[in-house]
């Protein structure tokens, strides 16, 4: 099944309306726990269910590293783990390489930087963030994408953004197109840096 997004209202700006995932429906705007190690902090998920909350968030570079993708794949992938039936989205992990993961080293293939947790030497790209989403079982995988500091200089904010919209091309072409579906993000700056000129499609 195909991502289906429907707007019931606008009120100006604000508007109101549902997507429809395989795994269920999200009325939007939605409150989306944030789960980022298979785990919401201080509830349990029936807990979670009860608040009304129809979507949970997990986070690739964290769920990559500890527990690892064995591991929750030998339990039925990160929906039997974490216990949860409904839609999961899963952030890309790149704002974590950026602001945990150091010493690093970004080129234009990816990040290689240290695991915060034992040290160990790890490469993350767009191909091996869509393969981790993809091995989770997501629901919605958001694209890999270089962040920088803030402030940061107009030319470094620049060669970010275009450096993320060809990260984005390769997470789309490695992603298959159901049952999951593969989001693009839109950086702080964007319209400042490019004056509206630069297309986004991909």
């Amino acid at each position: 099944m195909s991502l289906q997004f429907h707007i019931e209202t606008r009120d100006d700006a604000a508007r109101c309306g549902w997507v429809k995932l395989v795994r269920g429906e999200i009325q939007t705007p939605a409150f989306m726990p944030v789960g980022t190690s298979a785990a919401v902090k201080t509830v349990t998920v029936e807990e979670v269910r009860s608040s009304g909350s129809q979507i949970i968030l997990g986070n690739t570079f964290h769920l990559s590293l500890r527990p690892g993708i064995d591991i929750i794949n030998r339990h039925g992938g990160l929906h039997e783990f974490m216990r949860w039936s409904g839609p999961i989205l899963t952030d890309s992990g790149g704002f974590q390489v950026w602001s945990l993961a150091k010493p690093r080293d970004i080129t234009e293939q990816g990040v290689t930087f240290r695991s915060p947790f034992n040290g160990a030497a790890v490469f993350m790209g767009p191909e091996e963030s869509i393969a981790i989403q993809n091995a989770l079982g997501s629901d919605i995988a958001m694209v890999f994408d270089e962040c920088t500091r803030y402030p940061a200089a107009r030319e470094e904010a620049r060669a970010s953004m275009l450096r993320s919209l060809r990260w984005a091309k390769r997470c789309r072409e490695v992603h298959p197109i159901i049952p999951r579906h593969c989001l693009a993000l839109r950086k702080a700056g964007f319209t400042k840096i490019f004056d509206g000129s630069h297309s986004m499609r991909w």
